[in-house]
């Protein structure tokens, strides 16, 4: 556990860890925001034991090309960022994490990302060359736009050929999300129970309308083909995986419009929970568990059967009072006080 004052460094700390674990902040999309602002560069080496030894990891970002990061599994820099899936499970939840239920569907689109590419590392090179295709025809219909060429044959065999690819690539991804919220529903009830105590059933339903197909890939070229003229009005595209979204109900009604900032918070948990259980399975390695600055946010009742849902897990605990985390399983207590930490 790791304790002190706000402003002090302690979810810096989970921050380094995430960013060994998928090599991206979970705060900010930007490296250069991750750098100190008197540094040229910032580093970050992390050791995982794992059941066939040690991983080592170190990601490097610099200042001087803040959109390339170096990153090192053991001794040999790896060729993409998919290579580091899985050398650093890692699940973090922390108060910001409420966004998955109040916010809108791109902050669950990227907690199903993440989460998967952790699981399927395929998984995240398929999401890089859909979110590659779906660029490229966004710049091309610009372009066609630009120069008056919309509607020509031209325009429309480069245009088709961009919807092939995102037809192939986006069934993969639906597939793909399909199997991991159906998982997910059941384990995010399972931790939901547990935590909750109180029997209410949390839903997890895949927003997709394409899932209503036998044939996914025919019904999202069908929808690509409705929609040129649109998007060729309105250069982007209005339709694909990129739009998916998923719907968290409590007993039946939606957690963002009527569920209690309790329940909100604990169906959030309760989800991140769940996708621990899923690495696990997967993975057959036990994800580090980083709870940031929680304790403190739930009620004593939900942080004591917090605490016994972790059990065996190695888990990392935030907080500004060490009373927060009374209760826990023994372990090591740090303090943090102006970015250095020492055992207390």
């Amino acid at each position: 556990m790791l304790f002190g004052r706000n402003a002090q460094g302690k979810t810096n700390l989970m921050e380094a860890i995430v960013l060994c674990s998928v090599g991206r902040s979970h705060r900010t999309s930007h490296d250069r925001e991750l750098i100190a602002w008197d540094k040229p560069c910032a580093v970050v080496s992390l050791e995982a034991e794992h059941r066939d030894g040690t991983h080592d990891v170190c990601v490097t970002l610099t200042r001087a090309n803040s959109r390339v990061k170096q990153v090192c599994v053991g001794s040999s820099p790896v060729a993409r960022i998919g290579e580091l899936m899985g050398h650093v499970p890692s699940v973090l939840f922390s108060p910001e994490d409420l966004k998955l239920v109040k916010e809108g569907p791109g902050e669950r689109r990227r907690f199903m990302d993440m989460a998967l590419s952790q699981v399927r590392p395929a998984y995240f090179y398929t999401l890089q060359r859909y979110s590659h295709a779906l660029k490229q025809r966004g710049e091309l219909l610009r372009h066609h736009l630009r120069h008056g060429t919309v509607g020509s044959r031209e325009a429309g065999i480069q245009i088709d050929s961009w919807d092939e690819m995102l037809v192939s690539l986006g069934e993969k991804l639906i597939g793909q999300r399909a199997w991991f919220l159906e998982r997910l529903a059941l384990e995010g009830q399972r931790a939901h129970n547990h935590l909750s105590g109180s029997g209410e059933l949390l839903a997890v339903e895949y927003e997709c309308s394409f899932m209503e197909s036998a044939d996914v890939g025919g019904a999202l070229a069908s929808a690509l083909r409705a929609a040129r003229s649109r998007d060729e009005r309105q250069p982007g595209t209005s339709v694909g995986p990129h739009r998916d979204d998923f719907s968290l109900k409590l007993n039946g009604r939606s957690a963002r419009l009527y569920g209690s900032q309790g329940q909100q918070r604990t169906a959030a948990l309760a989800l991140k929970l769940g996708v621990l259980s899923i690495i696990r399975d997967e993975l057959h390695e036990t994800p580090v568990l980083l709870l940031d600055d929680v304790m403190s946010e739930l009620d004593a009742s939900r942080r004591q059967r917090l605490l016994t849902w972790m059990g065996s897990v190695q888990t990392i605990i935030t907080c500004t009072d060490i009373s927060d985390a009374e209760g826990a399983k023994a372990g090591k207590l740090y303090r943090i006080d102006g970015g250095t930490i020492e055992e207390a």
